[in-house]
């Protein structure tokens, strides 16, 4: 039989009202449109509990015991890699026989849910310290220094990506937690590799590199791009440029050159994509790349740049106008990788 709609609080309470006016059940139950037997329990429950109230519902007992439910929360709080497969193994040593699906309705009444976990880069004790003095030192920046910068990167867009993936228990909003995440490194292959830069006025340049990276390409890309983009960006003076600390940029032949070229370089703390906001415009761009479905690495070019140049200007205005959130999130999480 199928469930009958539960009568409101106001319903309850104006069917006990008119009984207390000494109106009969059959009465009562023409006025408000309801059954004889709904209105004679509820005002037997009046009657007996002084309350038209929902009482609380009996149901089955759970299957694990609040002990039960503490280790396994403390288990997955210490390791958050952990199984549902390895819990399932540990209760039952303990006299518990549950099923994985047990599991994960336990765990995310304790708030915790199984989430994919993120990759971030691997943080060593002085780049998290670097991350957190640079924050610390431009929290009070004005926005219209950021305005004045030109903020570059290199990413790679694979044709046919796979990526593995590792699942944790987490609480929301901690997926950047060091326990949640997997380490990467800057290193490995990939199908196609693009060098682009952007201020708060849009997007510029996107450059294929399609030789081997190293210093003299890198200074090459600049040299061809990086001040006809402050050109067409109109870029007032004393613009600064950013790029991170890849080994082709710090090499001191390219420090040379940027100096020679009287080139203003931010002085930027390594492993730090969260402080980059070309990362979102990356982000954006392989979304947009991935809707289109290139089938050889000619067409993944060509929809790279297309979908490069559409990205509105507003969403590179509005990267730059928030970045102070990016700096109060940096000191929020002491130096560890915030979400971007």
């Amino acid at each position: 039989m199928a469930k009958t709609k539960e009568l409101s609080k106001d319903t309850r309470n104006k069917l006990v009202d008119l009984h207390q006016a000494g109106k009969t059940e059959s009465a009562i139950g023409k006025q408000l449109g309801l059954k004889k037997s709904t209105v004679g329990a509820i005002i037997r429950k009046w009657k007996t509990y002084k309350t038209t109230d929902n009482l609380l519902r009996s149901g089955a007992p759970r299957k694990i015991s609040p002990r039960g439910v503490k280790m396994i929360t403390r288990t997955v709080s210490k390791n958050p890699t952990t199984t549902r497969g390895d819990l399932v193994n540990d209760l039952q040593r303990a006299g518990t026989k549950v099923t994985k699906p047990t599991i994960s309705n336990t765990l995310r009444r304790q708030g915790l849910k199984s989430c994919s976990a993120r990759r971030v880069p691997q943080l060593k004790p002085v780049h998290v310290q670097a991350h957190l003095k640079f924050a610390r030192e431009h929290l009070d920046d004005p926005e219209e220094d950021w305005e004045n910068v030109i903020w570059s990167d290199e990413t790679k867009i694979e044709l046919f990506g796979k990526t593995s993936t590792r699942r944790v228990w987490r609480t929301k909003n901690a997926e950047l937690h060091p326990k949640n995440t997997i380490p990467t490194v800057k290193h490995g292959g990939g199908n196609i590799m693009l060098w682009g830069c952007f201020s708060a006025k849009g997007p510029e340049q996107l450059i294929r590199v399609k030789e081997r990276m190293n210093g003299a390409v890198y200074r090459e890309i600049l040299s061809e791009n990086l001040l006809p983009s402050a050109r067409a960006l109109k870029m007032k003076r004393g613009w600064v440029f950013q790029h991170d600390n890849d080994p082709k940029h710090t090499a001191q032949a390219t420090k040379e050159w940027l100096c020679k070229k009287h080139f203003k370089v931010l002085e930027w703390p390594s492993q730090s994509p969260d402080l980059n906001p070309i990362e979102n415009l990356w982000r954006e761009l392989k979304v947009r790349v991935a809707q289109q479905q290139p089938q050889n690495i000619t067409a993944l070019e060509e929809i790279c740049m297309e979908e490069w140049a559409k990205i509105p200007a507003t969403v590179c205005e509005n990267l730059v106008k928030t970045y102070r959130k990016r700096l109060t999130s940096v000191i929020a999480n002491k130096g560890y990788i915030t979400k971007y």
